[in-house]
């Protein structure tokens, strides 16, 4: 079983790592290298949610999601402007938001798990 389990998430997370580098053009950190930012606490991933729901944050803001639960999850944006690879247990996400508007998003694995940002 756990054999299996391990087979599941390579797979997902091939997947997903090819969606996310083509997707965004960023690769699997979703902002260019060295960038200076608003400090923002990361969204944690636990309990199969995103905590916290919604976050408000400045133009040119980092967001980064953590994943605290044992099970793969996978960040993807509503509007396709950002998707994470599969993040197993503390593998974390981040994306810079350089655009003012509301960026709703969900777990690709568990699309019961949504959130929402909201760039000023």
């Amino acid at each position: 079983m756990k054999h299996r389990r391990t087979l599941r998430r390579a797979a997902i997370r091939v997947g997903l790592v090819t969606v996310a580098t083509l997707g965004t053009g960023l690769g699997t950190t979703g902002g260019p290298a060295g960038a200076a930012s608003p400090a923002v606490p990361p969204i944690r991933i636990e309990n199969f949610r995103f905590d916290p729901p919604e976050l408000v944050v400045e133009k040119g803001s980092v967001i980064t999601w953590v994943n605290r639960d044992d099970e793969l999850h996978a960040v993807i944006s509503a509007d396709a402007s950002f998707s994470s690879p599969g993040l197993d247990t503390d593998v974390s996400y981040a994306h810079e938001f350089d655009v003012p508007g509301r960026y709703e998003y969900w777990c690709a694995l568990h699309p019961q798990m949504k959130g929402t940002i909201v760039v000023r």
